[in-house]
């Protein structure tokens, strides 16, 4: 790991009791006249003997006094076991999450990257560090972890569904729907998953298997308005507007101040008579004002809505009436929708 402080290492020279004065009695005697060379060389061995004599008796009396002889420093470092890195690294992924509770992203990512390097393994932090990154606006970083999560948890339904979602974000449902599917697989009972499901299905020009998708979604999650209300796209794309409308009713009942859904019933409700057109006109003010996103073509399409629900919501907010409202949300829908963030 980057940044790791070793220890200093400590390096005592020891030498053996003499041996500098042997290593100069083993020096030749050159210069020396020829009639001295025997003497001195008779000399020089006695030297050598006594010296020698001297260096292995130092050990020897060291050891019979109870003295080790000296030995270089050798350091110690401290290696944390398993368990302990286990229980450090699920400390600092709790952390991480209660991290992202706060809103926190950025540090939490941190957290969540210091886990996955105390625990490869363990599928817990690469999903942290998912969310984490996705909560920062980096999808594709957390492609990155999930990836490995899944690798490491293959039969965890909840690491496909996560996955295929962000690849929905990202306008890729082809590479979203196996995901899904797989997912599904596991855990068929996840209504979140089913409904984004039909997303990938609407997105991929598949209504009757979208719509499926969609019911389903709504009967396994009841009040699941999200998933009504993307029926009626679907069936008022398909000339059921009857249909459609009835959806979207049972929507706004579950929650009156959805933007979406009241302007799809102001824009069924305006090709109709005096009291339906009135009430297009308040639900079209009460969703631009709810939402002033809603008056950008471009964003209704994000929606998912279809071409037939598109032109009949160009000819409600052409009204003379509306003209006040439109101008008023054409003015605030740019800066509202910065502030929700990506």
């Amino acid at each position: 790991m980057g940044g790791e402080v070793l220890p200093r290492l400590v390096c005592i020279r020891c030498e053996s009791v003499g041996l500098g004065h042997l290593l100069g009695l083993l020096r030749s005697g050159k210069g020396r006249s020829e009639q001295h060379q025997g003497r001195e060389s008779a000399v020089a061995g006695d030297r050598r003997r006594r010296a020698l004599g001297v260096a292995l008796a130092v050990p020897l009396a060291a050891a019979l006094l109870g003295q080790a002889p000296a030995q270089a420093l050798v350091p110690y470092v401290f290696l944390p076991q398993q368990r302990e890195l286990n229980e450090a690294g699920m400390g600092i992924a709790q952390a991480a999450a209660r991290l992202l509770r706060l809103g926190q992203a950025d540090d939490a990512a941190r957290l969540a990257e210091l886990t996955v390097r105390l625990l490869p393994s363990e599928p817990l932090g690469w999903i942290l560090l998912a969310e984490a990154r996705v909560r920062s606006g980096e999808p594709d970083l957390a492609l990155v972890a999930l990836s490995r999560a899944k690798r490491l948890d293959p039969g965890n339904a909840g690491i496909w569904f996560a996955e295929g979602s962000l690849e929905l974000r990202k306008n890729r449902p082809a590479q979203a729907l196996p995901l899904l599917r797989r997912g599904l697989e596991l855990d068929p009972r996840n209504a979140g998953a089913h409904f984004d499901l039909g997303n990938t299905q609407l997105l991929l020009r598949q209504p009757n298997l979208a719509l499926r998708s969609y019911e389903q979604a709504a009967k396994l999650r009841p009040g699941f308005w999200e998933a009504i209300n993307n029926q009626g796209l679907v069936l008022f794309e398909a000339g059921r507007s009857e249909d459609a409308l009835q959806r979207w009713r049972q929507v706004l009942k579950i929650k009156p101040d959805v933007a979406e859904t009241s302007l799809a019933v102001a824009a069924v409700l305006n090709g109709r008579g005096p009291g339906d057109q009135r009430e297009a006109l308040r639900l079209a003010q009460q969703a631009l004002a709810e939402d002033p996103n809603y008056v950008l073509d471009s964003y209704r399409k994000e929606q998912l809505w279809g071409e037939r629900l598109q032109a009949a919501t160009r000819l409600l907010l052409a009204r003379p009436e509306l003209k006040p409202n439109v101008d008023r949300a054409n003015a605030n829908a740019g800066s509202e929708r910065d502030q929700d963030g990506p």
